[in-house]
């Protein structure tokens, strides 16, 4: 006759067996829900960019004339003869008036020093100046000008002229196109890198736009603020955009 051990340990060994199986099973959905979680976790950051050439439209020339006299009578007198001749001469350049900014004068006294360098409280000379300005799309002909600034200086007038600035109008437009393009290139520098590694490359979890670089033709320059040269008419424009991709 049985015992009740000999009984038991079927019994006893269906239940480690059934605990296994089910140990195992809890392990699979474990080890399938922490991949997908993994998964689900893991982000690729990649930075994209994008780069195009272009040349200013827009020109900006600043130039003063001043005179310097005892009297502010005699300097305006003079600074006026100046100004007026400096106006024959554009007009003979055939400037338009419309492109032509003229300011107002200003004045400046100059106080008197004595031998240690103390003012005396009289005034020495009157200083007198006025601006002119320069606004024009026709970025040749102003920059021509500009450097024909010597013929006034070799007149006798007191000229003292700006660089010219160099400005691009367009660069609203420019900037949204030129971000789709380094997302472009996110993308496909993320799918290159998802590739190597056996995943694929999903959805943008988020972008973050950097600043532009607005750069002389073939410069290297880079600021954390961003540049926006105006000193030259060809330019090249950078765009930088950190995308975040998630992967699967």
């Amino acid at each position: 006759m049985p015992s009740a051990t000999d009984k038991s340990f079927p019994q006893l060994f269906a239940g480690l067996l059934t605990l296994s199986a089910a140990l195992v099973i809890s392990s699979l959905v474990a080890a399938t829900a922490l991949r997908d979680f993994k998964h689900a976790s893991d982000v690729l950051v990649v930075t994209g960019s994008a780069k195009r050439a272009i040349r200013s439209d827009y020109i900006i020339w600043q130039f003063s004339v001043s005179s310097q006299r005892p009297t502010a009578q005699a300097a305006y007198q003079d600074l006026q003869s100046q100004s007026e001749r400096v106006q024959a001469y554009l007009k003979g350049q055939k400037v338009p008036e419309q492109v032509l900014n003229i300011g107002a004068i200003t004045t400046e006294s100059i106080p008197a020093v004595d031998a240690n360098g103390r003012e005396t409280g009289q005034t020495l000379a009157y200083r007198l100046s006025q601006k002119f300005e320069i606004r024009s799309e026709d970025i040749d002909r102003y920059t021509r000008l500009s450097q024909q600034a010597s013929e006034l200086i070799n007149q006798g007038i007191n000229l003292v002229a700006q660089p010219p600035q160099y400005l691009y109008t367009k660069l609203s437009q420019v900037r949204v196109e030129m971000m789709a393009e380094a997302t472009e290139d996110a993308k496909a520098r993320a799918s290159a890198i998802a590739k190597s590694s056996g995943d694929r490359v999903g959805s943008v979890r988020s972008a973050q736009a950097g600043v532009f670089q607005i750069t002389p033709r073939n410069s290297t320059d880079v600021s954390d603020y961003g540049i926006y040269d105006t000193t030259s008419i060809d330019k090249d424009i950078t765009a930088v955009l950190s995308i975040t991709f998630s992967m699967r």
